[in-house]
């Protein structure tokens, strides 16, 4: 599988988000996708997305909501969102019972 990788400097969290991803075999299309709506994260953040809590991601899910992002690409980004926090740094999601 190809993995794509942009051309500047990986940073170490996004090159094991890479990884994690390569070895579960994401397609390139998934891994396209999860790098750019976990970026989009730390972007929204202003900081790296690994120091945020949980209400920080509640408030990116808002402004996401309040912008009306389509349903089908708002599961996209929770799906990103959550491989990233549970899979890739062993911090489990909460769910509501």
């Amino acid at each position: 599988m190809t993995t794509v990788l942009p051309n500047s400097p990986v940073s170490p969290l996004r090159q094991k988000l890479i990884d994690d991803m390569t070895m579960r075999h994401f397609s390139a299309a998934t891994q396209r996708n999860y790098i750019r709506d976990v970026g989009r994260f730390a972007s929204f953040l202003e900081r790296s997305p690994d120091t945020a809590t949980t209400e920080d991601v509640r408030q990116f899910q808002l402004a996401h909501s309040e912008a009306n992002v389509p349903v089908p690409t708002m599961n996209t980004v929770v799906s990103a969102l959550r491989f990233f926090f549970a899979d890739m740094l062993d911090r489990p999601t909460r769910r509501a019972s």
